[in-house]
């Protein structure tokens, strides 16, 4: 069995997870379901979190921007020696560490354009993005900045190949997903509640699955805390569980215009920046705050039920009884309540901890499955889910220290 090691860092931007686990490949060419073995959680240094938040919003320019490229990789790496360290981990011992730094920036693709393109125009490869459809997307941390100072194998910004052929790349959990599920004889539905939601469906056959993102998962209950109570999150969702929801305000919700965009679509913390906050706040900052808590948890649970509804085909709906969800979210009640409240009653909302991993580092175990994927060449993406037109190989690869041959590291 070969040890692997994941890290992530998503749009709620509250921590940076770091797992160790372990998987071999499998007589069908695909990675063994991965071990958990360990995790460890760890905060950003107040000073990058500034920097990171104001790139959130384009406050950075491209100097800052450039200098925030090496000093994420060097958090990153920082946080994972920390890791191994606590853990006794050597990093020879490591096959391949595997994250996508921290996203700042991310654009879906125009999948109708996209699909009314001619091959002649597909082939000038330029314009697949000087004129829009084709997505993009900016993460900083540099993968040889961490692969060298952790003296590991590193593969990072998995989103980019999948772009390239339009896909979404954003969710990335439905490879994970398929590598956990695809020996099951039904299909497994899966929810993430980072910063932003996404839904998935596994089967053993990847061109049935399905990966989209439903909307807000925490980003919109942290912002409010931050704007209203002065804290990062409610923590337990107790402030939240003391209110009530707002229909009118849930209504309003609902109107965002990320519900016109059809799936596979991406979320990003651009869609609830703090523009979008303070337009809330501007019109419903009268409302007491525990009930706008507990509309923006409910926002969360609308939102997945129908994504779910709208989306997913009746059938594989009929016939999944357990939702298993995963994401710092699952640590807020109130928002796992009104996820429960308002899906199709016959299914019961579950934790990935049922399947052997705790559902705050799956992103992480994701991290690592693809990146020891990745240096097998097999694929990491889901076309089906994400709408590429072919499968790719994720990631961009540094190569540490320790593989340097003879007198050279002298």
């Amino acid at each position: 069995m070969d040890l692997i090691m994941g890290m992530n860092s998503g749009s709620s931007f509250d921590g940076i997870d770091v797992i160790l686990a372990e998987t071999e490949m499998d007589s069908d060419g695909f990675p063994k379901a991965p071990k958990f073995l360990c995790g460890g959680s760890y905060s950003w240094p107040d000073d990058v979190t500034k920097i990171v938040r104001d790139a959130f919003e384009n406050r950075v320019d491209m100097v800052g921007l450039n200098r925030l490229n090496y000093i994420c990789g060097a958090v990153f790496a920082e946080k994972a020696v920390q890791f191994m360290q606590e853990h006794h981990i050597n990093p020879q011992d490591v096959k391949v560490l595997g994250l996508d730094t921290q996203t700042i920036y991310q654009e879906q693709p125009d999948h109708k354009r996209i699909s009314e393109m001619s091959e002649e125009e597909k082939a000038d490869w330029p314009h697949r993005w000087l004129n829009g459809p084709y997505p993009a997307g900016m993460q900083m941390g540099d993968t040889s900045v961490i692969a060298n100072l952790t003296n590991i194998d590193t593969v990072t910004h998995f989103r980019p190949a999948d772009h390239t052929f339009g896909g979404s790349a954003a969710p990335l959990m439905p490879y994970l997903d398929f590598i956990l599920f695809r020996k099951e004889d039904h299909p497994v539905m899966t929810l993430n509640i980072g910063g932003i939601a996404n839904l998935h469906v596994a089967s053993s056959d990847r061109r049935k699955m399905f990966g989209f993102d439903t909307g807000p998962g925490n980003v919109i209950s942290n912002y409010m805390c931050r704007k209203l109570l002065g804290t990062d999150y409610d923590e337990n969702g107790q402030v939240a569980a003391k209110g009530k929801t707002n229909e009118e305000l849930l209504n309003f919700f609902m109107h965002h215009p990320f519900f016109d965009r059809p799936v596979p679509r991406s979320g990003w913390v651009g869609d609830y920046d703090e523009d979008y906050i303070d337009s809330v706040l501007a019109k419903y900052g009268h409302l007491p705050k525990e009930d706008i808590l507990a509309t923006a948890c409910a926002f969360t649970g609308e939102a997945v039920a129908k994504s779910m509804l709208d989306n997913i085909p009746d059938d594989i709906i009929k016939n999944t009884k357990k939702l298993y969800a995963s994401g710092g979210g699952v640590k807020n009640p109130q928002i796992m309540k009104e996820i429960q409240e308002r899906i199709p009653s016959h299914i019961t909302v579950t934790t990935s901890d049922e399947i052997g991993i705790p559902p705050e580092y799956k992103e992480a175990v994701k991290f690592a499955t693809i990146a020891y994927s990745t240096i097998h060449c097999v694929p990491g993406n889901i076309p089906a889910a994400g709408h590429a037109s072919q499968y790719a190989i994720l990631g961009k690869i540094a190569l540490a220290p320790r593989n340097i041959k003879g007198g050279a590291q002298l």
